[in-house]
């Protein structure tokens, strides 16, 4: 399309398994993949998510970016089993570095990114949904960021664009309950764009998608790069405490409480240590 240039690298996205891509003219679409767990993120997907805006970057035959998931979530968040597996089996943990790349590659990407969420998006699953320039959700949508309730702090992302979306009191109540916000909710109070019935969700983010593909590439891509510098400017400043924050208490009795509880599902008892 107009204003495209091809920066003669082929990307190839099938090395991802975590991860689907997709295309339709200049529009690539990326789906989360791990069905079987709601496309909860297990150590592979978060390796992935840590490269597939970069390699979205860089794919020159690519204009626009849709991040969705594939089946009816767009992402539970934290696979539990995999924290479980990293304190009891010694099996790599979340990497700090990986998770501050997920979020600084996704604000530089220069491409505008939509959003399409289906279902639960949760914990770094709503962090990435929530730093797409666009979101569409169907109303069977619900965002959560319920670190806490696994013992952890909301320090991938969470502290970051909540509080730019929704204000700093209604972040807090959110980020330090993990309460979810049911579809028509955050549309109500401005975390999402859109939300819109199930069955039109594709439509209206193909439609959308289409529209800002057949614009003026270069107008539309600069300008969300400068309405970004802001938001990036608060990552820099944000990113490296919120993180060591929430890798510290990856350590903590608390979260293998939480964890253990969650997989016995039953309800945690907390002692603050």
């Amino acid at each position: 399309m107009s204003g495209a240039t091809s920066t003669g690298h082929e990307v190839d996205f099938g090395r991802y398994t975590r991860i689907k891509a997709s295309r339709q003219g200049r529009v690539l679409t990326l789906a989360l993949s791990n069905p079987k767990l709601m496309n909860a993120v297990d150590g592979e997907m978060h390796r992935e998510l840590s490269t597939v805006f970069l390699d979205a970057a860089d794919d020159p035959h690519s204009d626009v970016i849709v991040l969705t998931g594939e089946g009816p979530a767009f992402s539970a968040g934290g696979d539990l089993n995999w924290m479980k597996r990293s304190f009891e089996a010694g099996e790599k943990g979340p990497d700090a570095a990986e998770a501050k790349r997920i979020v600084f590659s996704l604000l530089d990407l220069e491409k505008p990114i939509i959003a399409k969420v289906r279902g639960p998006a949760v914990g770094l699953g709503a962090t990435i949904a929530l730093m797409c320039d666009v979101i569409f959700a169907s109303d069977t949508a619900r965002f959560a960021d319920p670190h806490v309730r696994a013992g952890i702090v909301a320090g991938d992302g969470g502290a970051i664009i909540w509080p730019q979306l929704v204000g700093y009191a209604r972040a807090k109540e959110y980020l330090m309950t993990g309460d979810p916000v049911k579809a028509v909710e955050v549309e109500r109070i401005g975390l999402i764009n859109h939300v819109v019935a199930d069955g039109e969700l594709d439509a209206r983010v193909d439609e959308f998608a289409a529209r800002i593909a057949g614009g003026a590439t270069l107008a539309i891509k600069y300008t969300k790069v400068a309405v970004n510098i802001g938001l990036k400017q608060l990552a820099h400043s944000i990113l490296d405490a919120s993180i060591a924050y929430e890798m510290q208490t990856f350590a903590t009795e608390d979260h293998r409480e939480a964890v253990h509880a969650f997989l016995e599902k039953r309800p945690a008892k907390f002692k603050g240590r």
